[in-house]
């Protein structure tokens, strides 16, 4: 759309200052292409304002419903769980449970510490947890984690059946 397109749509609408009015004028009165074009969009503007707003059938809503309503409503899938990856996953946990045990036990000193029935009121925490305590009480830890998350997806898969 050109610009004198344009100035005659705005002059027709009615949208131009008083001083854009007069220059459109004076453009229609001195040109007869504009001129011509004036009265081509007027003819288009008188023939759109007389066209009527199409509305939908009363019946719109309710046949749009209805052809919803025959559509195959979707199925739920349901998916098999292949045995191996159960069994995959089994042997990867059992392997670090029993990586675990091994490294303890390897890095653990069996040797009984001297016994003696010297009694002290001295405390030090540093006799009593020793790395080897530690790597126990993590094992320890780690087995019963491993139980109770066990535990809890079996108790949430039975209420779920």
């Amino acid at each position: 759309m050109n610009l004198i397109e344009q100035q005659l749509w705005d002059y027709i609408d009615g949208i131009l200052t008083d001083a854009e009015k007069k220059d459109v004028e004076s453009q229609i009165a001195s040109d007869k292409d504009i001129r011509k074009q004036y009265e081509d969009l007027l003819l288009i503007n008188s023939t759109l304002n007389g066209l009527d707003m199409d509305a939908p059938s009363m019946s719109f809503t309710r046949n749009v419903m209805e052809r919803i309503e025959l559509e195959p409503a979707p199925v739920v899938l349901k998916t098999k769980v292949d045995t191996r990856i159960i069994y995959g996953i089994t042997s990867f946990f059992v392997l670090s449970i029993f990586a675990i045990v091994s490294y303890v036990i390897s890095t653990t000193n069996l040797t009984m510490p001297n016994f003696s029935l010297n009694f002290s009121l001295n405390f030090n925490i540093e006799n009593y947890i020793t790395p080897t305590a530690l790597y126990l009480f993590i094992g320890f830890d780690l087995i019963m984690a491993l139980i109770f998350i066990d535990y809890f997806l079996r108790r949430k898969l039975n209420t779920k059946e």
